[in-house]
């Protein structure tokens, strides 16, 4: 769903960063990811759900017991076509900090750098590796880590979103009472995935973009070009 919002010279900044970041060829010791995080709802059944019969799905009863809410934190690697997803109890810095943390060390502990798209939330910042990790830790994912935001409801421009959207429709669209069971549900979802190794195909360019919002860009351009003439 694109939502483009009040165009900026920020926006396009951010914009055209994150384009040019998928649109650059591989290179040698850098790591893609996009990376995203969302609460999910857990819903339990109020009476028992029907078993399916031939030809039939499932019959269940249309109200449901709310269970808490659980985090999901998921990063997807553009190059590879692999995830990497954590389940949390909550979703602040620690959890943020934390999950980064594992994912270099686990998955990507050999990279020279490591291009990370991601939004800007608050809790997304180096500021968060070093108020929840050691020292030293936070120094190295500092170093390793290279932010590039999406603009201010630019969410579209994260593949990651494209990975949560399938996680729902083909992972939890369903009633999940417990955050164990979520997260096995998760996993199975995504080690299928990453078995087949499935890739976004992304084609939307900085030139398209320049293109498709050329109205946009004009009406920033002609912006500026009045402040400098009310300036002089």
């Amino acid at each position: 769903m694109w939502c483009i919002g009040t165009i900026t010279g920020e926006y396009l900044a951010n914009m055209e960063d994150v384009l040019d970041v998928y649109s650059a060829p591989a290179a040698a010791g850098v790591v893609r990811l996009c990376f995203d995080e969302r609460p999910c709802q857990l819903l339990d059944h109020v009476l028992t759900p029907l078993p399916p019969k031939p030809n039939a799905t499932q019959k269940e009863h249309q109200e449901y017991v709310r269970k808490g809410v659980c985090n999901v934190l998921l990063a997807y690697n553009i190059d590879t076509g692999q995830r990497h997803l954590q389940v949390t109890t909550t979703k602040n810095k620690g959890d943020y900090a934390r999950f980064m943390d594992w994912l270099v060390q686990t998955h990507y502990p050999e990279a020279a750098k490591i291009q990370l798209v991601q939004d800007n939330y608050s809790t997304h910042t180096y500021g968060a590796f070093y108020e929840h990790l050691p020292l030293e830790t936070a120094r190295y994912l500092r170093h390793t880590l290279e932010f590039h935001y999406t603009p201010k409801h630019g969410s579209w421009l994260n593949m990651a979103e494209i990975e949560f959207a399938a996680l729902s429709r083909q992972c939890l669209a369903q009633r999940i009472a417990t955050q164990q069971r979520l997260e096995q549900e998760a996993l199975a979802w995504q080690a299928k995935r990453n078995a087949a190794a499935t890739k976004v195909n992304w084609s939307f360019t900085t030139k398209k973009a320049r293109d498709k919002l050329k109205n946009r860009y004009a009406e920033l351009t002609k912006k500026t070009d009045e402040t400098k003439l009310s300036d002089h």
